[in-house]
């Protein structure tokens, strides 16, 4: 039996598992829904680029291929898009084939962006371009820096991995960054937090366009216990800067344990990092990263 096929067969059971295992069901209207198409699937293509971090992409991919509707085959349907097709490599050393290039693949109803080290005017311009005629747009970690490149996050709130809100903040400072955010909304386009936060952003995606109950099932499919996609402020241990001490030196830039031997001084105090890009940025404004 396939995967998909499978999965039909199991929705009334998942359904009756769930509401005993405490799940309610929550029949008021959803905020910010999105209109999904009467016949066919939800085209969603992800951007990828060397580097892509793969729990940023394969996590909402997970998410989006575990949606089931009854009569709808095929609910989102998902593919990779890069300047090319030649493989790509990407976090932990795994290596994809993307499905398409910017100049054939279908157009999106999502984007979904996940931390990445392309930023190519080519990589832009589609998102821009593609942006246009799309329901959403959304990015995961960091790739909101690749986001907030387009302009499409300008005059916008926006959230991206706790380690990077200061360096987004000085990146972008048109864009309003939210600390201690699982995910933020802002009209057609969305962010998420790092790395995991994605996957509740993908979710919360599959509620607007399906309601909650589809949600609820989709994550309990998943066997995701994580509850964030129904909370956006769920991330606020993130909210607050990370602060030293003296028996306890953190990279001021990003709050994780240091190595000792990359340390700068300001204001008659030592700093250490945790990697030289880091320790630059600091150097760069350290004030920023102290407020």
């Amino acid at each position: 039996m396939k995967r998909r096929d499978w999965l039909k067969a199991a929705a009334l059971p998942v359904i009756g598992m769930a509401a005993r295992a405490g799940q309610e069901s929550k029949a008021a209207a959803v905020a910010n829904p999105l209109k999904a198409p009467a016949q066919g699937g939800i085209p969603v293509a992800f951007v990828l680029s060397e580097g892509a971090v793969v729990i940023d992409f394969a996590g909402p991919w997970e998410v989006f291929e575990n949606v089931n509707i009854p009569g709808v085959s095929e609910p989102f349907h998902l593919y990779t898009v890069a300047e090319s097709t030649k493989t790509i490599p990407v976090s932990g050393g795994m290596k994809i084939v993307p499905e398409f290039t910017f100049e054939n693949a279908p157009a999106p109803k999502v984007i979904v962006i996940p931390a990445q080290n392309g930023d190519s005017e080519a990589v832009l311009n589609w998102i821009r371009k593609s942006a246009k005629n799309a329901d959403l747009t959304m990015s995961v970690c960091t790739g909101a820096f690749l986001l907030a490149g387009t302009g499409l996050l300008s005059g916008k709130a926006a959230t991206t991995h706790h380690g990077s809100y200061v360096d987004l903040a000085l990146r972008f400072p048109d864009i309003q960054v939210k600390r201690g955010a699982r995910f933020v909304e802002a009209g057609n386009v969305a962010s998420s937090g790092g790395l995991s936060s994605g996957i509740d952003l993908a979710l919360r995606v599959v509620e607007r366009y399906y309601g909650h109950d589809v949600a609820a099932q989709t994550a309990f499919q998943l066997e995701y216990q994580g509850e964030g996609w129904m909370n956006a402020d769920s991330n606020s241990v993130y909210a607050q800067p990370f602060v030293q001490t003296a028996n306890h030196p953190v990279c001021p830039v990003c709050g994780m344990d240091p190595d000792r031997s990359l340390k700068s001084e300001f204001q008659d105090k030592t700093y250490y990092f945790c990697s030289p890009p880091h320790q630059k940025l600091f150097d760069r404004k350290p004030e920023a990263f102290l407020k």
